[in-house]
């Protein structure tokens, strides 16, 4: 006769039998799921350090550590790390396809310049696999209005072009009569100046990376930086505390997603400008 209850109530495993197996599922981006404590939901931005990135359908981004008390349809999950992709070509944080084991062009004598610390950072970040790939070296230009005197100490040529990548590019704005003027003049021909709407290269970050539902008004009158940071809670008494706000707002930024389609553009038009052979 079977016997129903078992021939060992007492063998190992016995607490596990019948428990629910909680599968485990890779935290691949844009992957969404259930937050079982509080029910915060939302899909995989990224993966770092041990925790995943939540974004809700209304853009605001939690963390949380990676492993269990997580849900997908109602069911409980474990959150892993994603595998390494092991078919297809890498690509960069810009989106281009990454070039396997190839070493840093030697530099090419054109440049991009890039007006602002913040602005070459955050270049850097994305574009920066890319520029090494194509020999391009983006050296800060501390302001548009001293652009005219390193053109006429390093002129432009054939050869050696010059993009130049400018905060603030409106009509009727003081950097569009600088730019206009120095484009009438003898360097223009090997010369393309661009640049994005925005009062500071801080607002090509979008929102939805940021968590916020749009960038903070800020009254005229208020230094912008110092604005965002008090709309954010966060210290502006000193230098200090704007770099530090910005090594939070770049910490948002992982792939060109997290910019500004204003901005992207606009980069991509001065790596083709400065890349393309002479002719």
């Amino acid at each position: 006769m079977d016997d129903r209850y078992g021939s060992d109530v007492l063998a190992a495993g016995w607490r596990e039998r019948g428990a629910k197996v909680v599968a485990d599922v890779a935290a691949e981006r844009d992957l969404v799921v259930e937050v079982a404590v509080d029910g915060f939901c939302g899909a995989v931005t990224r993966v770092e350090g041990g925790h995943v990135e939540l974004e809700d359908r209304r853009g605001q981004r939690r963390l949380f550590p990676l492993g269990g008390g997580f849900m997908i349809d109602g069911e409980p999950v474990r959150l892993i790390p994603p595998r390494a992709a092991a078919a297809g070509p890498r690509r960069t944080a810009s989106g281009s396809f990454a070039v396997a084991d190839r070493r840093a062009r030697a530099a090419l004598p054109s440049r991009i310049l890039v007006e602002g610390r913040h602005d070459a950072e955050l270049v850097e970040k994305v574009w920066g696999d890319d520029l090494r790939v194509e020999g391009v070296v983006v050296e800060y230009l501390q302001g548009i209005d001293l652009l005219d005197d390193l053109l006429a100490e390093e002129p432009p040529s054939r050869s050696r072009r010059y993009g130049v990548l400018v905060d603030h590019l409106v009509p009727g704005s003081k950097e569009s009569r600088i730019v206009d003027a120095i484009m009438r003049g003898p360097h223009g021909a090997h010369l393309r100046i661009v640049g994005h709407p925005y009062i500071d290269v801080w607002q090509c970050v979008t929102p939805a990376a940021m968590g916020i539902r749009a960038w903070p008004q800020i009254p005229r009158g208020t230094d912008w930086k110092t604005g965002i940071c008090r709309a954010f809670g966060w210290p502006a008494e000193s230098q200090a505390d704007i770099a530090h706000a910005w090594k939070r707002i770049l910490s948002r930024v992982s792939t060109y997603r997290d910019l500004e389609p204003s901005l992207l553009g606009r980069v991509e038009e001065l790596i083709d400008f400065v890349t393309e052979p002479a002719g």
